[in-house]
């Protein structure tokens, strides 16, 4: 009897395991951020005003990235967790784009020139989110950004008071092309990594465009650049996860900045942004990311996610350029 519970014992805990890290490992659906503003308003009385849409988007990424199915996993150093990197590294590309709207609504949305103070709120919240994203040990990474929501929310309850006039959200031209200024990077870094993934020579291009620029160290002039196997899928699944977060925001953004987008004639443009970027949302339809070579039998996943963020790239590039014009 001994001797087959010694047996049955270890197979019961690998297929109990495997269950649990195949449950999950799941990334969170799309939601409406539009709608969820609306529903967030109502239930804690606030007037829907300018900014309302964008910091409730904000606060419902957070609330996703910490309460979805499992919770939040990048922390975690207990098995089976331990052993899932795909939603961790999803998780890390969510939280990238929650940390660049924290401090552009720090700096930007919420200040009305360089020279006005920022808000309190903001102040504390930013900081918060930049906390480390895998402690486990007191303070834990979930408490920080909890904290962090508890701010914002405290903002958003400022935002909408009348009598409390200190709080704004300013929904202007330049202030949209600052954030757009930090997504682009973000989407350029993504999609160059992504499509790495098949090796490339490249020419060295760091200097291009003025004749007066210089560098630390000289570097080759001819390089050849590889994703690693190994890691081609974490960053498919960060890419994943900042898309998803990004997607949320836009929407969220084409309420807030709406009349600022129609003067500029830039709504349709606005909108195939979001286009382009939920196809990066479409299910994987394989057991694992596939990388096949350019043009060879098996399909290559990451080249496709690189041509969906490299064709949302160059539309915000457009359209930032476009903002920017008086």
């Amino acid at each position: 009897m001994k001797r087959k519970l010694f047996l049955v014992l270890p197979a019961a805990l690998v297929v109990i395991g495997g269950s649990l890290m195949f449950w999950y490992n799941h990334e969170p659906g799309l939601f409406d951020p539009v709608e969820r503003a609306h529903l967030h308003a109502q239930a804690h009385g606030h007037a829907e005003v300018t900014g309302v849409a964008t910091t409730s988007a904000l606060i419902e990424v957070v609330d996703g990235l910490l309460n979805k199915r499992g919770g939040y996993l990048t922390n975690d150093v207990m098995p089976p967790w331990v052993f899932l990197d795909n939603v961790p590294n999803w998780e890390f590309g969510a939280l990238t784009q929650v940390r660049d709207l924290a401090r552009v609504m720090r700096n930007d949305f919420s200040r009305s020139q360089t020279q006005s103070t920022e808000d309190p709120d903001l102040s504390q919240a930013d900081p918060l989110f930049h906390y480390s994203n895998d402690r486990w040990l007191l303070p834990a990474t979930e408490g920080k950004y909890k904290e962090g929501m508890q701010y914002l929310e405290a903002y958003l309850a400022r935002l909408s008071d009348p009598a409390q006039p200190n709080a704004q959200f300013y929904a202007r031209a330049d202030n949209l092309s600052e954030w757009f200024g930090l997504v682009e990077k973000r989407l350029g870094s993504l999609s160059q990594r992504l499509s790495a993934s098949v090796g490339q020579q490249r020419l060295n291009t760091d200097l291009a465009g003025d004749t007066a620029a210089r560098q630390s160290t000289a570097s080759a002039s001819d390089q050849e650049v590889k994703t690693s196997w190994f890691e081609i899928d974490d960053v498919f699944y960060e890419s994943r996860g900042s898309t998803w977060a990004l997607i949320h925001f836009l929407k969220a953004m084409e309420v807030d900045f709406h009349d600022v987008l129609r003067k500029k004639n830039a709504l349709v443009s606005f909108r195939q942004i979001i286009r382009e970027l939920e196809s990066t949302q479409e299910p994987l339809r394989s057991p694992m990311v596939l990388n096949g070579n350019k043009f060879g039998l098996f399909s290559n996943h990451s080249l496709v996610m690189a041509n969906y963020i490299s064709r949302a790239n160059a539309a915000i590039i457009d359209l930032r350029f476009l903002l920017q014009q008086g």
